[in-house]
């Protein structure tokens, strides 16, 4: 796509990646046909290609409105599109930069940019936990809209006590800990199980997604280096649980973001390196399920529980892993399946979506429960299963079915083994 930039934006960091991207869009459409906004809205400057035009336009010096915001806010920055686009453009990383363009020049009504300000600074917030069990405790007092934000209260179990020669780094986020604890700790006793110690960096926070989408980006990269500051010891072996492998994300909406410290601090003089460094140590939990499997297999019997997996467009789209949960998870006894219909579509949780855009959001979430629950044709799923916070709990507003992340699935069957074992 020929772009002309404005003279405000040539030769600037935003400018020479937007072109960059820009250049490589040959306006094909495909992206559209996989995009869940424009499925809903049938309009097209609510799918990428008329996304991208409205940034372009932008970029190239034409004043943007109001309603070139709200378009480019009704995105979910899913990254189908990326998935399906055969030019390689990156999308995310142009909308990164439309939307600080824009917002620039557009501002926002006072009750948007309030509620914008408490998501950003609320959740990675020290407050969180204490306002997260507040909620919980008068949670049936609620109504539905915050009932939906605010999951039952859960049991985090014992974090294994054993150590190993062999460690990783594990981020225990920011609303993780006080909405569902047990997801770390799950991760933790699989990890033992297996020979492999959790450790989490006292001083590492927020994985800094939430501003950084939120267009606080100079916030989001100030917990990104925080968090580097606070894994290099471990990474560099300075301290006594030095040797770490890697770091190992079990919220694929945080990892994706973690792998992508190296292209986002890329032009730092002093974090550039070390991002580049903590991106390429970053995995998902999924993908150490090749070596789970191998290990754990004998520790784990056949479950006849029908489980149907849902996959973040974080980590389908963005982190780009696909079948590793399904084909490992089957290895180790588990029927984990796929649905056949829309696998591909977002849940409609995207982050803070769901509280900025409810109505798309709980018609996404509507969409794709429907289809989870056809996975095993005419027998709805005994449970269904995930890879990060933000799906799982917005899954959940909306079913009966029990919605857990994967790993627990895979720790309840180990401490069941475990027991029956100890009283054999």
């Amino acid at each position: 796509m020929q772009t002309q930039l404005s003279a405000q934006y040539q030769g600037t960091p935003d400018g020479l990646e937007a072109e960059a991207i820009l250049r490589k869009c040959v306006h094909c459409g495909f992206c559209t046909a996989t995009c869940p906004t424009y499925q809903l809205l049938g309009d097209e400057l609510d799918g990428p290609r008329g996304r991208i035009y409205l940034m372009k336009q932008v970029l190239e010096g034409v004043t943007p409105t109001r309603k070139t915001q709200q378009h480019l806010d009704r995105c979910l920055t899913c990254r189908n599109c990326e998935s399906t686009c055969p030019s390689g453009v990156q999308y995310g990383h142009l909308l990164d930069i439309g939307r600080k363009l824009v917002d620039a020049q557009v501002p926002r009504p006072a009750s948007e940019r309030a509620v914008r300000w408490a998501l950003k600074e609320g959740l990675p917030s020290p407050v969180f936990a204490p306002a997260m069990a507040l909620g919980q405790l008068v949670r049936p007092l609620l109504p539905a809209a915050l009932k939906n934000k605010v999951p039952a209260k859960q049991d985090a179990g014992t974090w294994p006590s054993r150590e190993h020669t062999r460690k990783v780094l594990m981020l225990a986020g920011c609303v993780q800990p006080s909405m569902s604890p047990n997801i770390n700790s799950a991760t933790a006793r699989v990890l033992d199980a297996a020979g492999i110690q959790s450790v989490i960096a006292p001083k590492a926070g927020c994985c800094g997604a939430v501003k950084f989408h939120l267009n606080d980006q100079d916030g989001g990269m100030a917990q990104m280096r925080a968090n580097i500051d606070a894994w290099w010891p471990y990474i560099e072996g300075q301290d006594a649980q030095s040797g770490v492998e890697g770091i190992v994300m079990n919220a694929s909406g945080c990892g994706v973001t973690v792998k992508d410290y190296g292209h986002i601090l890329r032009d730092d003089p002093i974090y550039a390196d070390k991002a580049s460094r903590v991106s390429e140590l970053t995995q998902d939990i999924s993908e150490w399920l090749p070596e789970l499997s191998q290990r754990l297999r004998h520790q784990v019997s056949k479950q006849a529980s029908k489980i149907a997996f849902h996959p973040p467009c974080s980590l389908q789209h963005g982190l780009q892993l696909r079948g590793g949960v399904e084909k490992y998870m089957g290895e180790l006894g588990f029927n984990v399946k796929i649905t056949g219909c829309e696998s591909h579509l977002c849940c409609g949780s995207a982050g803070t979506y769901s509280v900025l855009n409810p109505e798309i959001s709980y018609q996404l979430r509507d969409r794709k429960l429907s289809n989870l629950d056809t996975t095993f044709g005419p027998d709805k799923p005994d449970q269904i299963v995930s890879a990060n916070i933000g799906c799982i709990t917005h899954l959940q507003s909306g079913t009966a079915t029990p919605v857990r992340h994967w790993i627990e699935v895979l720790d309840a069957a180990l401490q069941k083994n475990t027991s029956q074992e100890s009283k054999a």
